[in-house]
């Protein structure tokens, strides 16, 4: 066992060399400095178009009127205050939409991985009846746009009672992520080595243990970027959240910050503070699991 253990354990040693290979600077040795100086402007340039709309967001939020577009270019506005932000949590319910939709998006992210790493670990090592069929179903849902499934998940949420409940909107969100991540899945424990799981039998272990204490550890890249695709997926989720849910205390925060937003007056103020603390715990979550999404990513082509 230790000799195939060493033998196949250098599988992470090929993740972080073909990682490594790809942190390289992106100078080809034939460039020139004219060349570089092209190649700089261009990123300073697509930077500056990703973080523009951030900035006004917060230029918008820190305003001591109630006004979305100025002539003023300036980020930090004059009189610039935080009573938009101030007025979220005194006067909005707004820490009950983020509590909402952080129970929501754990409890989704915890059934859509255990369903979808069981389903993608039977798919990957064993061949079953039903086993093609399976896979056309699973590949032609992720065809089918959203929208389509929203009548038929009410009708059965209807039936059994699940609407205005953690529950029913939890299962809903675990159906649609749980495709896509079942296929990531399946491709990253297809790059794991049998051998490993043959080993661990050999020395007396289950099937059960083998997956719990060998393949989920060396899962863990592929785990961490499903687990937050799905996390995403429901955390700014709103048609889905529009339909099942109807009480006020069950609001999550994009059904919330609607109510910011009226017929005839939107508070921008708040709108923009609002957008800007919800992007908060997103990327919290981005850049804990940044090392592991190369790797997630990209693990599945890896074979022997």
């Amino acid at each position: 066992m230790s000799k195939n253990l060493s033998k196949n354990l250098t599988l992470d040693e090929q993740i972080q060399k073909r990682t490594m290979s790809k942190k390289k600077t992106y100078w080809k040795a034939g460039d020139t400095p004219l060349q570089r100086l092209f190649i700089n402007i261009i990123l300073i340039f697509a930077s500056l178009l990703a973080i523009y709309p951030i900035l006004r967001l917060l230029t918008v939020s820190l305003r001591p009127v109630d006004m979305l577009l100025t002539t003023d270019l300036r980020i930090i506005p004059e009189g610039a205050t935080l009573n938009n932000f101030i007025a979220l949590f005194t006067e909005r319910d707004f820490l009950l939409w983020l509590w909402n939709s952080v129970v929501i998006a754990f409890g989704t992210v915890v059934l859509s991985l255990f369903l979808s790493t069981t389903a993608a670990y039977a798919f990957a090592r064993w061949r079953f009846p039903g086993y093609r069929l399976g896979q056309i179903f699973v590949m032609t849902q992720q065809m089918l746009p959203a929208g389509m499934l929203l009548l038929p998940i009410y009708i059965i949420a209807t039936r059994l009672r699940l609407t205005n409940t953690y529950t029913g909107i939890i299962i809903a969100y675990a159906c649609g992520s749980i495709p896509f991540s079942m296929l990531l899945l399946k491709g990253y424990f297809e790059s794991i080595p049998k051998e490993l799981e043959e080993a661990a039998h050999v020395d007396g272990a289950t099937t059960l243990q083998s997956f719990t204490k060998i393949l989920l550890p060396l899962a863990t890249p592929a785990i961490s970027i499903t687990g937050l695709f799905a996390f995403m997926n429901c955390w700014n989720e709103f048609m889905m959240a529009r339909v099942m849910l109807q009480k006020n205390s069950l609001y999550t925060w994009p059904l919330g910050i609607r109510i910011l937003q009226s017929q005839f007056n939107t508070t921008w103020g708040q709108y923009a503070a609002a957008s800007i603390l919800v992007a908060v715990p997103v990327m919290a979550l981005f850049l804990w699991s940044s090392k592991y999404i190369v790797s997630g990513l990209t693990l599945g082509g890896v074979k022997d």
